[in-house]
C-alpha cells in the first residue's frame, strides 16, 4: 500500500492511498477461503466446492466486500502509521472508474482532534449562591401540594357551575354538522379552569346546571393531532349530569395520612428534603454555568470544523422544529436567519469546551463504569414502551456514537466535581427568586452559553420553544401529575 500526503494544514488531513490489485486480489482469495467450509452446491460434499467455482458464482459480491474491508484496512493502517487521531469518521472515496484487477486508489480526507493547552486552575474562583428550605417555603409548597389533590363534593341543587367547579357531561361532537370519530362521550369530567381541552370549551361551562343541555361552539387547534380536524370549528351538544363543587383541601395530620404517611410532622421532613434537593440543583446549575463561563475564556485552540458544523446542524434543527410551530412561522424562521453567526459560535463553544472538559476528564482518570452505564441505559429505555426497551437497548449497545451521547453528561459531571473541588468557593445566603434571577439572566445573556449536554440555558432556548397548546375537547389531556413526597421508608440517602 502507498500513501501520499496531499495536505497538511492545521487540523486538516488529506492523503492519497494506493492499494494494489494484488493486495485485494489475495483479500478476495481469503474472503473465499473462509466461506468455503459454509456453501452448499448441488454435487459437492458441504465444504468440498471447489475455490474456482465459487469465484464463478459468487466472486462479484465478495470482490466488492473484499475492496470494501480491504480500504478500511487501508485506512485504518494510515492512520496508525501516522498516529492521527480523527476528530470525525474521514471521508474515503475511490477514484472513479475503478475496475476490479486494478489498483485502487482512494482520497482520504479527516481532520485530527487539537492538541488541547494545558492551563491551571489554581484561579478559579467561583460563587455557591445558596437559599434556606424555610418554614414559610415548606408551608407554602405543602398548601399548594394539599390544592393540587383535589377533591370534589355534590352541589346544592341549582348550583351553577363556577369555575374550579366539576362538571359531568355527555357531549357529541360535530364539524359541518356531521358528528365525527371520537367526538362522542358520556360521563366526562370537565374540570373548569384546568385548561385541559381546546380553548373556549370550559369557559362555555361556566353558569350551567345540572340537567341542563347546551351548544358549545369551538375551533380546533391549527396543530391538532387529528388532521381532518385541524383548524375545523365545530359544535358539541353537550348535557350537564353533574355540578360537584371543589372540597377546601386542609393540611393537618388526617391529610398526611391520606397520603400514607404518619403525620403532618413526617410529611414536612419530606417535603423540606424534596425543596432542599430542588435548590441545591439550582445551586449547581449556576455555579456551573460559571464555571464553563471560566473555562471558556481560558481556552483558546482550533477546533476541528466538522465537529463544529455537526453541532451547528444539532442546534439549528431543534430552532428550525421550535420556530415550524410557532404562530408566525416565517418571522421566527427570518429571526433565526439574522442570527445564525452567533449560533455558529454557540456551536463552536460548545465543541470547545466539550474537548476541553475530555481532556481533563482523561488527565484525571474520569470514568463511567459498566455499572454506571447499565444504570443509565435502563433509566433512557423506561422512556420506551415495554415492547420497544429491548430494541432500544440494543441499538444503543451496536452504536458507539448513541452510547457516547449518552454516557456524556454523567462524564461531565465528574470532571465538573474535580472542577469544584480545585476551584476557591465563597458561600452567599440568596433568596430563591434571586437565584432564579441569576440563571435567567445567563439565559438571556449574549455569548454565556453552558455546555450542558441538555443545552438548557442556551441563547434564546426558552423562547424560542414552541409553548404547549391545549389538547382537544372532549378528549381529556393527560395532565401533568405532581410528584407526591415520599414515603419515609422510600427516603433517599441525602434527605
Amino acid at each position: 500500500m502507498e500513501t501520499v500526503e496531499t495536505l497538511n494544514e492545521g487540523l486538516k488531513r488529506n492523503y492519497t492511498l494506493t492499494i494494489t490489485a494484488d493486495e485485494i486480489r489475495k483479500r478476495i482469495d481469503q474472503e473465499v477461503a473462509e466461506a468455503a467450509p459454509r456453501v452448499n452446491m448441488p454435487g459437492f460434499r458441504p465444504g468440498k466446492v471447489p475455490a474456482k467455482l465459487i469465484h464463478k458464482m459468487y466472486g462479484a459480491s465478495m470482490a466488492q466486500d473484499a475492496l470494501n474491508k480491504a480500504l478500511q484496512e487501508g485506512v485504518q493502517k494510515l492512520l496508525s502509521d501516522k498516529g492521527e487521531k480523527p476528530a470525525m469518521q474521514p471521508e474515503i472515496e475511490l477514484t472513479e472508474g475503478y475496475e476490479l484487477g486494478k489498483d485502487a486508489e482512494l482520497k482520504v480526507k479527516f481532520e485530527i482532534l487539537p492538541a488541547i493547552p494545558e492551563i491551571s486552575f489554581d484561579d478559579l474562583k467561583l460563587e455557591r449562591l445558596t437559599v434556606e428550605a424555610d418554614n414559610a417555603v415548606i408551608d407554602e409548597k405543602i398548601k399548594e401540594f394539599a390544592t393540587q389533590q383535589k377533591s370534589f363534593d355534590d352541589s346544592e341543587k341549582g348550583h351553577k357551575a363556577e369555575n374550579g367547579d366539576l362538571v359531568v357531561i355527555d357531549f357529541v361532537g360535530k364539524v359541518d354538522g356531521e358528528a365525527f370519530e371520537g367526538g362522542t362521550g358520556s360521563d366526562m369530567n370537565v374540570e373548569i379552569g384546568a385548561g385541559q381541552f381546546i380553548p373556549g370549551f370550559e369557559e362555555q361551562l361556566v353558569g350551567a346546571k345540572q340537567g341542563d343541555s347546551r351548544v358549545l361552539k369551538v375551533s380546533f387547534p391549527e396543530d391538532y393531532t387529528v388532521p381532518y380536524l385541524k383548524g375545523k370549528a365545530a359544535e358539541f351538544d353537550v348535557t350537564v349530569s353533574e355540578v360537584r363543587i371543589p372540597r377546601k383541601a386542609e393540611v393537618n395530620d388526617d391529610f398526611a395520612k391520606s397520603l400514607g404517611l404518619e403525620s403532618l410532622d413526617q410529611l414536612r421532613d419530606l417535603m423540606k428534603g424534596q425543596i432542599e434537593q430542588e435548590l441545591n440543583g439550582l445551586t449547581r446549575t449556576h455555579m456551573k454555568r460559571k464555571l464553563l463561563d471560566q473555562l471558556a475564556d481560558s481556552y483558546s485552540f482550533e477546533v476541528p470544523s466538522q465537529m463544529v458544523e455537526a453541532e451547528f446542524n444539532q442546534i439549528w434543527q431543534q430552532l428550525e422544529h421550535a420556530a415550524n410551530h410557532e404562530e408566525d412561522s416565517e418571522a421566527a424562521l427570518a429571526e433565526m436567519e439574522k442570527e445564525r453567526d452567533e449560533y455558529r459560535a454557540i456551536a463552536e463553544r460548545r465543541v470547545r469546551l466539550g474537548l476541553a472538559l475530555s481532556d481533563i476528564g482523561a488527565k484525571n482518570n474520569v470514568e463511567v463504569s459498566p455499572a454506571e452505564m447499565n444504570m443509565l441505559i435502563s433509566q433512557a429505555a423506561q422512556r420506551y414502551s415495554p415492547a420497544d426497551r429491548q430494541r432500544f437497548v440494543e441499538y444503543l449497545r451496536e452504536d458507539p456514537m448513541m452510547a457516547a451521547q449518552l454516557r456524556a453528561p454523567l462524564y461531565e459531571d465528574k470532571v465538573v466535581d474535580i472542577l469544584f473541588e480545585k476551584a476557591d468557593i465563597t458561600d452567599r445566603a440568596v433568596t430563591r427568586e434571586e437565584l432564579e434571577a441569576a440563571i435567567e439572566a445567563e439565559d438571556d445573556s449574549i455569548g454565556k452559553h453552558d455546555h450542558d449536554h441538555d443545552h438548557d440555558h442556551e441563547k434564546k432556548d426558552a423562547d424560542s420553544k414552541p409553548k404547549a397548546k391545549k389538547a382537544a375537547a372532549p378528549k381529556k389531556k393527560a395532565a401533568p401529575k405532581k410528584k407526591a413526597p415520599a414515603k419515609a421508608e422510600k427516603k433517599s440517602s441525602d434527605e
